[in-house]
């Protein structure tokens, strides 16, 4: 009997950002207004990277995929978010949640391995200038992105997989805004250890991994930098590094914190705050601050507008 209740749970309901009636359609308007801008800003530098050859080289072809991967991790949570704030029934499937929780894993990993990539760039570009184009061939950047795409689809996977096999019967309620493992898994009836000790190894150990390669990178960078005696050189140097280094402290100080503090009740809303950050935030921010901090895109940007005005 205990084990058809367990499987007779197949509906939830997010309980989203706020329970006051009265914040719904202001949240709504706000992060409609944010979705809009972060597909049209990501599509936008795809668009304008595809368009211009000047931009056809491995830095621009990372800051594509990122674009691109942004995209992705807000179109997979914010739409069902929106849906919330305005219907009476938040109610998802436990097929949608596992869609959404998986296309989200993908998104979110493939993110971490780009920016770890983008930081080698960036190392070989300033740190070892003269043979740029001998390491970063098109071969070895098509199999950078493979990988981290690769990386993330198998990530996702394992999660996904270890997620299908725990039922829910203690409540359908998930305190979150989109379905992510932590709060899957305080409504569990199953045992999740093995999900919780899963996502501590691999979580864990791909973010460490790639934090680690983004410090060393960026560290050899500095030590480059100051010894240049050109102010101009040193200028430029931090300049083309500071969109990145900016980029990538905001999205995982924020994904850092969600493992270094332990679960609890109480925490239920700083975690939806933090995941609000790198699913949201982030997304948005990323055209914003690579454009803004990045001459070539700017003019390739101001070329097409000349061109249509």
């Amino acid at each position: 009997m205990e084990t058809k209740n367990a499987t007779e749970l197949t509906e939830f309901i997010l309980t989203g950002l706020t329970h006051q009636p009265e914040w719904q359609i202001p949240l709504f308007l706000l992060f409609l207004m944010i979705y809009l801008i972060t597909i049209m800003g990501n599509l936008g530098l795809i668009a304008l990277i595809y368009n211009d050859p000047h931009l056809h080289i491995p830095m621009y072809l990372f800051l594509g995929s990122l674009a691109f991967v942004d995209a992705w991790v807000s179109s997979t949570v914010t739409p069902k978010m929106l849906v919330n704030f305005l219907g009476k029934s938040r109610m998802i499937s436990l097929s949608e949640c596992m869609v959404q929780f998986f296309s989200f894993v993908i998104s979110v990993t493939t993110e971490c391995f780009l920016l770890s990539t983008m930081a080698y760039d960036r190392y070989v570009t300033i740190c070892k200038p003269l043979l740029y184009s001998v390491i970063m061939t098109n071969r070895l950047c098509m199999r950078l992105l493979v990988l981290s795409f690769l990386g993330g689809l198998i990530h996702s996977i394992i999660h996904t997989g270890l997620l299908l096999r725990v039922t829910f019967c203690n409540s359908n309620i998930i305190h979150h805004f989109y379905c992510d493992i932590m709060p899957l898994i305080k409504i569990s009836c199953t045992d999740p250890s093995i999900n919780v000790l899963m996502v501590f190894i691999f979580s864990g150990s791909i973010q460490v991994f790639t934090i680690l390669i983004v410090l060393i990178s960026y560290t050899l960078i500095l030590f480059t930098i100051l010894k240049k005696k050109s102010t101009q050189g040193i200028r430029k140097a931090f300049s083309t590094c500071g969109a990145h280094l900016l980029s990538v402290s905001l999205y995982y100080g924020p994904l850092l914190f969600m493992y270094v503090h332990p679960g609890s009740e109480q925490a239920d809303d700083q975690d939806m705050i933090d995941s609000l950050f790198y699913t949201v935030i982030i997304p948005f921010l990323n055209p914003i601050i690579y454009s803004l901090r990045n001459k070539k895109v700017i003019d390739s940007l101001t070329k097409v507008l000349k061109r249509y005005s």
